[in-house]
């Protein structure tokens, strides 16, 4: 039953604990008694001082005194009597004389007060409990006498004493222990009584108007305090019941004064002061009556008289209804202390209430309508103080019962809030000030905002109030063309509250999903769309996303319908809105749903003959509920959809059509739908007639009724009912021209109905939990404006706590931005930050350092950028420039950390490979490498500190004062705090995307190199940016794929267009040629890469080349020792021969440039069959070098000589390992290697130094006798005569001949040696060769260089060793020939002719020869001669 429920855990207000013992234990029995007997003598005396209590009562013999003075003593003389516990003691027999004095009309003010004063005390001791007996008739007994008191006026002063005692002792009533006791009807009468003192204190004085009006509110709390504790009440009534209000009608708040005729006070139902109607009626409708079941109200209160209280304190606000309310109304226009005593006083039943309000149908429903529709009208009132606590009560709503308000709650912000914060509504700039105070409120409320734009603005029957709200945040925010008002700041930190909200939400609970958008891949009625379950988010996220799609592009529709119906009704069908083939209901949905639509269209398409639009007429009919609405309010709801047509025609089909729904739905006293049309017919011309300004003669109601005789099924409709009618058109216009213009329009009675009727059918409230499901979308929608918004107050403001309110706004859009993956968002962000740092303006300071110092708001701007790119760099794009624009600002001023340009990576690799060199430096320009570029200024931060201090010798300069140095400190702490060197230490957790355009940022900010002189300050920034585009490449070497074509492009732009020496091009190539090193032992796939941009190197201009070549040649002889075993490729190693070969002829590189050759030649340790030809070729330039001492080419030679061991141990681990396919191939790859190699040991052969020319005889000596186990094939050896040894033979000859013994001493050796050399490598390869076809031209060729040597004259004179040797090594050589079985006389052709020419040539030479070598063939020769 809707009554509080008697359990032992439930106490009423200010119930002590259950181990708490009160005065009537045992041994304070007496104590108690003399309490008593106490307040009997207070009583007695002062009735003693009265003339007529005073005497003997001489009126009858058995009675010699009053009753009441009779039973004062009566109770004393029983107190001390009593033997049993007082809680067994019935109440009423120490309470009753009291009572009785307090009821009696003749008592004066004093001795009630008294009487009063002693039943409080009484009450206030807890001598009444749960199970005193008889507790309940003693409560009622003291409620009924207290609120039936009665008593002498002598003096206002005491009849304010009186009402004031009587205040106390009915809130005592209700904080006993025993108030649960007290029936509905004993709570109705106590707050009634309360109340009626409070209407009569409004003529007294100012202490008893305080104490009555805060008696009131605690008796409101005591009550509403009990709510929590009862149970579910629909049983207890049904909950269909008519309802009606237990408030007289006539009630007027003229009469302020209590009716005291005859000098006599009273406080009884009988007096003229309206209250709580005695009779209990359930509150609702007005429109029929129905009392609670008497057994109900007697029972212990509960709902029944909390329904009624409620009802009571809502109808002091109906006073409002006959009264001209509005934003322009005057604040003095009406009483608003009565509004705002009975609004404070539902704000506490609301706030002790809470959720508990929600189980009880019939106080829900009070809130729901009533109080709702009173607080919307009050909401417009001009008194900032009603609004305020209109506001507050709205919010205590929301946070209790916003699941079952959801419809009003849109309807508040949408007719109070919006209207009330915008001075285009003439608002003043209080209201302005409190509604903007009320909306931030609730933005601080962290579900707010997300519950708003789930439940309304993805909702198509709904206004998009977040998307609003957000609107007026930011517009508000902003200050045009005026200072920063405090209304500005107000706004901001709404706007503020809802970010951070989301940034909370993140926080809470990270985004795991990805962002899906929607798509609608097929029709489906959009008003029809469902969700399975709306507590749990994996089923309303998606649900709710959907609809917002569904309600955008109905947006987009209504904008494209409005321009031509036709092709917005086919763009809805391309997306899947409407059906490809339209269906009458689909459109009228479409109309019915859709914002923004054209009324004018909406209504010329409804009026139309066509069939289809007459279907879709009706259909749309049929979209509205007029179950139980009166017919002008019906005609109203319907025409505010659309402007009714001109043409009668068309007003006949849309009349027709609502008159058909209205019937249906709501018959009542029509006969038929023709009644309801006819009606609806007569109440347009009404309309029109009493509206219309033409219209001089206006339809009385006389006229509209006679006008409407015999329409309901031939008999009349009643009077009354066209009354009503006839008024409610006169006082409020139907517009059939609707306003499109009004964004939030006004609310009104017909509006009410209407939302009350949606209300029963909405979708129910989804609450939000602590995650971010719906961030994403809201933040996309506000983003924009809150960072603009954001941005112009931190522009205006000068207060440090409004710089800080905006820095926490910047950080938390950043942090959304960056969960969300909003990168544009955050580039946005940061372009804005970056302009507020000062950095990136053109300075005017004179000293610009300390003009930041000084400047705070630039300082915390700078501070906030780089933290954004610190947590977020994984989200920044486009924005990276603008911070780059930063950097290089204050890398201008000298103010970046030395480390910034450097890599993390350095000292830890660096450190673990000893013995490869020495280490470069954190800084690109190694101490080794002197820059010959213009020497740049001192930086880092204790740099700048030390020029601030120093004094210029050439320049004085005076010390700086205790300012200077404060901003400059400031300065200072400000770029450590900003920890920029962390963006580019810490690149390498940078996602790739940022990564790259990070890249590009510094690549752009660089800038094009350019033939020709640039400014040294661009050049300075030039070779910065190239510092820190290095130090990002070698952080991320495991990324280096996406960085390296920029990288190297823009290096080779430096390269190609740089035609002196400069920093810039030292930076470039040198930053190249480490990233080659740091980077080739990780990146196999690279490497072929990076050794080809080293190919950037040979190209620099000549100037360029010479000035770098020495550390060019160090670091590619780094490069090499450290990575030899990575390099594979033959471009690769061409590329690092060329680059060593380069320096055979500088004289201060050369050597390093032989030492790396050396390295990679040396033992073959590193020779490969990629890198052998190349390398011989290196060692051909290095030998051939006459930049340094002869025994340099010596010992390149050597090398080259060297070379021919790798060569026979590839050839023997062909024949191990592989097949006998590849062994061929193996040995034909080998057998060209051996063939260049000894090609460039002949070129050697001929070099003017005798030295080394005789040293390169030797080792091509070597190398052609010392490939016994490599299987050189016969035709190469053709080719190495042809080529090689009989070239050599012909330059040697040429040079001894044509040369000065001074170009080329000591020739005669040379030709020696080249002669042996001949001799020996013929001999030895003679059994291969002499099998060959072209023997014999070979040989013919060994004997022709042998006849030209021995004739051969050097300086003018035949040499005497070549005339001992060539003889000796042809005889030699023919003793071999014949012992091989080479050189024979035989009758077979070609074997003869062999013979014969060898010694045809023979006898030119030394013809003794052939009888030594062969003396029989010599005699039978002669024989057959002769």
């Amino acid at each position: 039953m809707g009554r509080l429920k008697l359990q032992p855990g439930i106490k009423s207000i200010e119930e002590e604990p259950e181990d708490y013992e009160p005065l009537t234990s045992e041994k304070d029995k007496a104590a108690l008694g003399c309490m008593i007997n106490t307040e009997i003598g207070a009583v007695l005396a002062v009735m003693r001082r009265n003339v007529r209590w005073g005497g003997r009562y001489m009126s009858g013999d058995d009675q010699l005194e009053h009753s009441l003075i009779q039973s004062l003593k009566s109770l004393r003389k029983q107190i001390f009597l009593h033997q049993q516990p007082w809680h067994t003691v019935n109440p009423s027999v120490y309470l009753q004389p009291f009572l009785d004095v307090i009821r009696s009309d003749e008592t004066g003010a004093p001795i009630t007060g008294v009487a009063l004063s002693s039943l409080y005390k009484i009450l206030t001791l807890d001598v009444l409990d749960l199970e005193t007996v008889n507790v309940e008739d003693a409560m009622c007994l003291v409620v009924d006498a207290v609120t039936s008191c009665r008593f002498e006026v002598t003096d206002a002063a005491s009849e304010e004493v009186v009402l004031m005692k009587i205040l106390q002792v009915l809130l005592a009533c209700m904080k006993s222990k025993a108030s649960v006791v007290l029936s509905n009807q004993h709570v109705c009468t106590i707050v009634n009584t309360c109340f009626r003192v409070v209407h009569q204190a409004g003529s007294k004085g100012e202490l008893l108007q305080k104490m009555a009006r805060y008696t009131m509110h605690e008796l409101v709390r005591c009550i509403f305090s009990h709510l929590p504790d009862v149970g579910n009440t629909e049983s207890a009534y049904g909950v269909d019941k008519q309802e009606v209000t237990g408030f007289p009608s006539d009630y007027s708040f003229g009469a302020k004064q209590m009716e005291n005729g005859n000098s006599n006070s009273e406080l009884d139902s009988q007096s003229s002061v309206p209250g709580i109607d005695e009779n209990i009626m359930v509150p609702g409708n007005q429109k029929d009556t129905a009392s609670y079941d008497l057994n109900l109200m007697t029972e212990p209160y509960g709902v029944p008289c909390m329904v009624e209280i409620f009802h009571f304190l809502c109808s002091l606000l109906n006073v409002v209804e006959h009264m001209a309310i509005g934003p322009r109304a005057n604040t003095l226009s009406f009483d608003e202390d009565v509004p705002l005593f009975a609004l404070g006083l539902i704000n506490s039943a609301i706030e002790l209430g809470g959720t508990a309000i929600s189980r009880h149908p019939r106080l829900l429903s009070l809130i729901q309508d009533e109080l709702f529709r009173n607080l919307m009208q009050f909401g417009l009132s001009s008194s900032p103080l009603i609004l305020s606590m209109i506001c507050s009560i709205v919010l205590n709503l929301y946070h209790h019962l916003r699941t079952e308000l959801k419809l009003q709650l849109e309807a508040f912000f949408s007719c109070v809030i919006l209207r009330l914060a915008q001075t285009k509504y003439g608002a003043s700039y209080q209201q302005q000030e409190v509604a903007m105070e009320a909306l931030v409120d609730f933005c601080r409320l962290k579900s707010f905002m997300v519950e708003m734009y789930a439940n309304l603005d993805c909702d198509i029957t709904c206004s998009n109030i977040f998307e609003d709200l957000a609107s007026l945040l930011s517009k508000s925010a902003f200050p045009v063309n005026c200072p920063l008002s405090a209304m500005h700041i107000l706004a901001l930190d709404g706007l503020i509250a809802v970010i951070q909200g989301m940034a909370e939400r993140i926080s809470n609970a990270p985004v795991n999903y990805e962002f899906t958008p929607v798509c609608l891949e097929e029709y489906t009625p959009f008003w029809m769309v469902k969700c399975e379950n709306y507590s749990d988010p994996e089923h309303w996220v998606p649900f709710v996303r959907r609809r917002k799609y569904i309600k955008k592009r109905l947006m987009i529709g209504a904008d494209h319908f409005n321009r031509d119906p036709k092709k917005g009704l086919e763009f809805l069908q391309g997306t899947h809105l409407l059906p490809d083939k339209l269906d009458p209901q689909s459109v009228a949905c479409f109309f019915r749903y859709t914002a923004g639509l054209d009324k004018n269209l909406v209504g010329d398409f409804l009026g139309n003959h066509d069939e289809f639009c007459v279907q879709v007429l009706h259909e749309f009919a049929g979209t509205f509920d007029f179950q139980d609405m009166n017919l002008d309010t019906a005609l109203r709801l319907f025409l505010e959809t659309f402007r009714l047509p001109g043409e009668s025609q068309k007003i006949q089909r849309v009349l027709e059509a609502f008159s058909e729904r209205y019937y249906e739905q709501s018959p009542q006293i029509l006969a038929n739908k023709d009644a309801a049309l006819l009606l609806s017919y007569s109440l347009i011309m009404l309309n029109t007639d009493q509206h219309n300004v033409q219209v001089k003669k206006k339809m009385t109601e006389e006229d509209f009724i006679r006008n409407n005789r015999h329409i309901n099924g031939g008999n009349d409709l009643p009077r009354d009912f066209l009354s009503e009618l006839y008024d409610s058109i006169c006082k409020n216009e139907i517009r059939t021209i609707p306003d499109q213009s009004a964004v939030f329009p006004e609310m009104n009675p017909s509006r009410w109905i209407d939302l009350m009727h949606k209300s029963k059918k909405t979708a129910p409230f989804i609450l939000s939990d602590s995650r971010s499901h719906l961030d994403r979308d809201m933040f996309a929608v506000m983003s924009g404006p809150t960072i603009a918004a954001i941005s112009v107050v931190f522009d205006h403001a000068e207060v440090e706590d409004v710089f800080q309110t905006c820095i926490d706004g910047f950080l938390a859009v950043a942090k959304i931005s960056a969960c969300h993956h909003l990168e544009d968002v955050l580039d946005d962000l940061v372009v804005s930050l970056c302009k507020f740092t000062t950095l990136l303006n053109p300075s005017s300071a004179e000293e610009p350092v300390l003009a930041f110092g000084d400047d705070a708001k630039a300082r915390m701007a700078t501070i906030t950028v780089f933290t954004i790119a610190n947590r977020y760099g994984d989200f920044i794009r486009a924005g990276w420039r603008n911070i780059l624009d930063c950097i290089l600002k204050l890398h201008k001023l000298g103010l970046l950390p030395a480390r910034v340009a450097s890599d993390a990576a350095d000292d830890s690799e660096l450190a673990s490979e000893p013995g490869q060199g020495k280490p470069l430096t954190n800084s690109l320009s190694s101490s080794h490498m002197p820059s010959i570029g213009t020497p740049r200024r001192s930086s880092g931060l204790m740099g700048r500190f030390s020029q601030l201090l120093s004094l210029d010798t050439e320049e004085p300069r005076l010390q700086p004062t205790e300012q200077q140095l404060a901003a400059h400190q400031r300065t200072l702490q400000t770029i450590q705090k900003c920890h920029i060197d962390s963006i580019f230490t810490e690149s390498k957790f940078l996602q790739s995307d940022s990564l790259l355009h990070l890249a590009r940022a510094l690549i752009w900010a660089a800038g094009r190199p350019q033939k020709g002189n640039n400014s040294p300050e661009d050049e300075d920034t030039a070779v910065f940016c190239l510092e820190l585009l290095i130090a990002i490449t070698l952080n991320n070497r495991d990324r280096i794929v996406i960085l390296w074509q920029g990288v190297y492009e823009h290096i080779a732009g430096i390269v190609q267009t740089t035609v002196m020496p400069c920093a810039l091009v030292e930076k470039a190539v040198f930053g190249l040629l480490r990233i080659c090193q740091r980077l080739l032992p990780y990146k196999e796939n690279l490497a072929d890469d990076l050794l080809r941009s080293l190919q950037l190197v040979l190209k620099l201009d000549a100037r360029v080349a010479d000035a770098y070549c020495e550390q060019i040649t160090q670091e590619v002889s780094r490069l090499v020792k450290a990575n030899a075993s990575h390099i594979r490729s033959q471009m690769g190693w061409r590329t690092i021969t060329s680059l060593l070969s380069i320096t055979a002829r500088h004289p201060e590189a050369s050597e390093v440039g032989f030492d790396a050759l050396r390295f990679i030649m040396a033992d073959g340790a590193n020779l490969i069959p990629a890198n052998f030809i190349t390398c011989v070729d290196a060692a051909r330039q290095f030998a051939e070098s006459r930049v340094a001492h002869a025994d340099r080419s010596v010992r390149a030679l050597d090398l080259m000589s060297g070379s021919i061991a790798c060569l026979t141990q590839w050839a023997h681990e062909a024949q191990e390992s592989m097949g006998e396919t590849e062994v061929t191939k193996t040995f034909q790859d080998i057998g060209d290697m051996w063939l260049r190699l000894v090609q460039s040991l002949r070129k050697v052969c001929l070099d003017q130094r005798e030295e080394v020319r005789n040293h390169a005889l030797v080792a091509l000596d070597a190398c052609l006798t010392g490939v016994d186990r490599v299987q050189i094939q016969p035709a190469v050896w053709l080719q190495c005569f042809d080529m090689v040894i009989f070239t050599v033979l012909d330059d040697l000859l040429e040079i001894s001949q044509g040369h000065s013994q001074k170009d080329f001493r000591n020739m005669e050796g040379t030709l020696v040696l080249g002669l042996k050399l001949l001799s020996k490598v013929f001999l030895q390869m003679l059994p291969e060769l002499s099998q060959m076809t072209t023997f014999c031209k070979l040989w013919l060729g060994v004997l022709s260089r042998m006849e030209k040597y021995l004739k051969v004259k050097v300086r003018g004179k035949k040499n005497e060793k070549l005339q001992e040797l060539v003889p000796e090594l042809l005889k030699n050589t023919l003793v071999v020939m014949k012992n091989k079985g080479v050189l024979a006389q035989r009758s077979a052709l070609g074997g003869d002719s062999l013979w014969e020419l060898t010694w045809l040539h023979v006898n030119n030479i030394a013809p003794s020869i052939q009888l030594q070598v062969f003396p029989d063939e010599n005699g039978t020769e002669t024989q057959d001669s002769g």
